[in-house]
């Protein structure tokens, strides 16, 4: 692969790796990761159950990694000259806002009670512990935290005591203010290592994720606007659950990536047409490749005006350092279809049909005129006038009979559409009463799987109390065994002794 070229080489829709020059960083998952300027960042992340502190650099037109060097912010609360690292940190998340990096939440030593946010300025490789306002969050790992504009948006997660979270938490970049959402109707159950998108700067989408015990592959909606849940229906290829996967966007394409149930990786790289609501399989890897892993990230990098997803890391069996890259195909942008609905186009019908009557009676009477007012110029008699505009009359009369038919074919389709919003609406009430339902068996399965692990750890603790007491009672009887033989030994030995006192007697 030329490095200079080596984009231009790709050919579509596939997963390729990069040859990489030189060293490269340490093997992991759970970091964070996004790209400024044709450079992907990495920060964190964890290996074999211990925190990562180090910020990496993929150049991607040198192909070559470098390690950022930073420093604190000196004069700061948040840090001090000798500090050199950032706090071992894994299950953040990362966006860039202007020239600096923003890491919220994850796990570190230094955990507070309160969701952090940490900063990195790519221009002068400080660092340091932004100041936040308002009802700040508490603090969590595996959240999804999503830009719309100058704001962040930050869905569920795990706290520090291993709490599932589903809560909507907004932060305004502008003043650092922290603001808790209230939602209506049915959010999605508590999880964390979920996927998360925006779609029209309007609706967040929330993908897949986990419980303790249960994997999910429902996709949930979220307006913006009116706050409120909803669960769409989907088309097109059926989804398995996941979690620990990464996601992109570009355009109205979402690429989801990676993810697993513990027992195996998902290996098929997803695509969901956000305006049509469709899934697809783009391409699908081996089961051990590391881009069918947990805790592998993606982003996408513009080069040369064209846009490229890039993998990175991951962990599925083994940890993983490799880049991977693929070259997306185009696709057609159309309307979002969740910004349409039957309604609006019955009553753009109507719309459509009284421009048209209003059109052709206007259209009418400027032919009548301009025939009247020209009769006598094109030499024809008042009665080819009169036939004529009887024609047009008969013209007239036919398309609004058509415009008739159009208007009772509307109101037909407007009392069906009221029905079916009716049945949508019991629908959707019936489904909400068995998604609580649902969550009240999850949670009631998830306090019998605990139970049941404590009893089994009670059995086992008594099987250990049992074998105790057998080696006591082997024990017990060995020492009657020696004690019986003692005896016997003294009774034998006793009948010399009486014998030698009836030897004196003589």
């Amino acid at each position: 692969m030329e490095v200079n070229n080596w984009h231009k080489e790709l050919t579509y829709d596939e997963w390729v790796p990069i040859t990489i020059s030189g060293a490269r960083p340490g093997p992991r998952y759970k970091h964070a990761a996004a790209v400024v300027d044709e450079k992907l960042y990495i920060a964190g992340g964890s290996r074999n159950g211990r925190h990562l502190s180090d910020v990496q650099v993929f150049d991607l037109r040198s192909l070559t990694w470098s390690s950022l060097k930073l420093k604190a912010n000196v004069g700061k609360e948040d840090g001090d000259s000798s500090q050199e690292f950032l706090p071992a940190t894994s299950g953040h998340s990362m966006i860039r806002w202007g020239e600096k990096l923003l890491l919220l939440g994850g796990s570190s030593r230094d955990s507070s009670a309160e969701l952090t946010v940490r900063y990195i300025d790519i221009e002068t490789c400080e660092f340091g512990v932004i100041n936040t306002s308002g009802n700040v969050p508490v603090a969590r790992v595996g959240q999804s935290a999503t830009l719309v504009g100058s704001r962040v948006i930050l869905f569920g997660g795990e706290d520090m005591s291993r709490k599932l979270l589903n809560d909507v938490h907004v932060l305004d970049l502008e003043s650092m203010n922290w603001e808790m959402i209230e939602t209506t109707q049915t959010p999605p159950a508590p999880r964390y290592d979920h996927a998360a998108s925006i779609q029209g700067e309007r609706y967040l989408l929330i993908f897949g994720g986990c419980s303790h015990s249960v994997f999910f592959n429902d996709l949930h909606l979220l307006d913006m606007q009116t706050m409120e849940w909803s669960q769409p229906q989907t088309q097109g290829n059926l989804v398995s659950p996941r979690a620990g996967h990464a996601g992109v966007t570009i355009d109205e394409s979402w690429y989801i990536v990676g993810g697993g149930d513990n027992r195996s990786g998902c290996p098929e790289t997803l695509v969901l047409d956000m305006s049509k609501l469709v899934w697809s399989v783009l391409t699908v890897v081996k089961p051990k490749d590391p881009l069918s892993s947990e805790g592998l990230s993606v982003c996408s990098a513009t080069v040369d005006g064209e846009k490229y997803l890039l993998s990175f890391g991951g962990y599925n069996g083994r940890y993983s350092n490799e880049v991977f890259v693929m070259r997306p195909k185009e696709k057609d942008i159309v309307r979002p279809k969740i910004f349409q609905s039957p309604a609006a186009a019955a009553a753009a019908a109507s719309v459509t049909s009284a421009y048209a009557l209003s059109k052709s009676e206007k259209l009418d009477f400027m032919q009548l005129d301009y025939m009247n007012s020209n009769s006598h110029v094109n030499g024809h008699s008042k009665d080819d006038v009169t036939d004529k505009i009887e024609a047009i009359k008969e013209e007239k009369r036919i398309l609004e009979l058509s415009i008739a038919e159009v208007r009772a074919e509307n109101s037909k389709l407007g009392g069906e559409i009221e029905e079916l919003n009716n049945t949508h609406a019991e629908l959707s009430k019936e489904l909400q009463s068995v998604q609580g339902q649902l969550v009240a068996e999850r949670s009631r399965c998830f306090n019998l799987e605990a139970k049941i692990a404590e009893l089994q750890k009670l059995l086992e603790s008594m099987q250990s109390v049992e074998d105790e007491v057998q080696a006591l009672r082997e024990k017990n009887s060995a020492l009657d065994q020696e004690i019986e033989l003692a005896a016997t030994a003294q009774r034998q030995s006793s009948g010399g002794v009486w014998r030698w006192f009836g030897g004196n007697e003589k």
